[in-house]
């Protein structure tokens, strides 16, 4: 890494790993890949998507990009420890793909020549821009570009796996004097306490909750919308943010690891608002809040980046705080 970046000195430290656009590069020059790593971090546009995709399939998904030069290789042959979709957005790469060496591997189960070599391909695809390849985890696989230089987005979804229902149902059992003492004696009634945390409902609740609790907000506009809040009005068109997932459990919000607790009084313009698919104003709330506890209400999930104001709200100065 050291090869093409540099430290920018400043106060109190330096900014360190900072790619040195001239040695980077070289380095293309030379064959090798520009990668952006967790670009969903940085680009609202990947952001948004990872998250719609979470919302669809449960489990919790990233995103990086992949430059490579012309007539080159990024990776040698290897598996991805998480499901991957490949999207291809300029030029072409051609993929082969071997049976897994290692099957279903874990975070640390990185592929190693000893695990075994790859066979004869299976698949041998070349992508072009729009096509998507999806990879399941373990695969064995390589790409390599043509007379074109390549860029494609790799999606990758960590799939919630029987080892981590394993881990938090054990984690709960905590509270329980007999996993707490030294292993010795009969076994079996611990085992029949863990097998009893492991039924169906209670792993898809502990599922559940750990991908709720562990999504980071996606707040592109959050300035100005915290802006626009100052001309809100019982008229002023509001919208649930379509990339939050979140949990409600009576008047409290679970949501992007953080917990907002409401009165009581609340619970049922929680649920009206929970449940929202479509545009509504501070004035549809369906419960027995009076008006100014009403935008009361609605500036406090507009500051916890739960609701939005509408782009399309008239009068709310948008133009101005844009």
């Amino acid at each position: 890494m050291s090869s093409y970046t540099t430290s920018i000195p400043w106060r109190p430290a330096p900014f360190s790993g900072t790619a040195e656009i001239g040695r980077a590069l070289s380095e293309f020059e030379a064959g090798a890949t520009l990668v952006l790593q967790g670009l969903h971090h940085s680009w609202p546009p990947l952001a948004e998507f990872c998250r719609l995709l979470e919302q669809e399939l449960q489990h919790p998904a990233q995103a990086n990009a992949y430059f490579t030069p012309r007539d080159a290789q990024g990776l040698p042959v290897h598996h991805d420890t998480h499901e991957v979709f490949s999207l291809q957005v300029s030029g072409e790469k051609r993929w082969l793909v071997y049976e897994p060496a290692l099957e279903l591997p874990l975070k640390d189960q990185h592929y190693k020549p000893d695990l075994g070599g790859p066979g004869e391909p299976v698949h041998d695809v070349t992508l072009k821009p729009g096509d998507t390849l999806y990879l399941p985890r373990g695969w064995l696989h390589e790409a390599a570009t043509s007379s074109t230089d390549s860029l494609h987005i790799t999606i990758g979804v960590n799939v919630y796996t029987w080892l981590d229902a394993f881990k938090a149902a054990l984690e709960e059992c905590g509270d329980e004097v007999g996993f707490r003492r030294s292993p010795e004696g009969d076994v079996n009634e611990l085992v029949e306490r863990l097998r009893a945390r492991l039924d169906p409902d209670d792993v898809a609740v502990r599922r559940r909750q750990r991908l709720v609790s562990t999504r980071r907000p996606v707040l592109a506009d959050q300035l100005s919308q915290v802006r626009r809040l100052e001309g809100l009005t019982l008229e002023t068109p509001m919208e649930r943010r379509g990339t939050v997932i979140f949990d409600l459990s009576g008047s409290t919000l679970v949501f992007e690891g953080k917990r907002v607790t409401f009165p009581d009084t609340a619970r049922e313009d929680l649920e009206f608002v929970a449940a929202a698919d479509d545009r509504f104003t501070p004035a549809d709330l369906p419960g027995e809040l009076d008006d100014e506890t009403r935008l009361v209400l609605v500036r406090r999930l507009v500051r916890e980046g739960f609701l939005r104001i509408s782009e399309a709200a008239p009068g709310s100065g948008a133009d101005a705080a844009e």
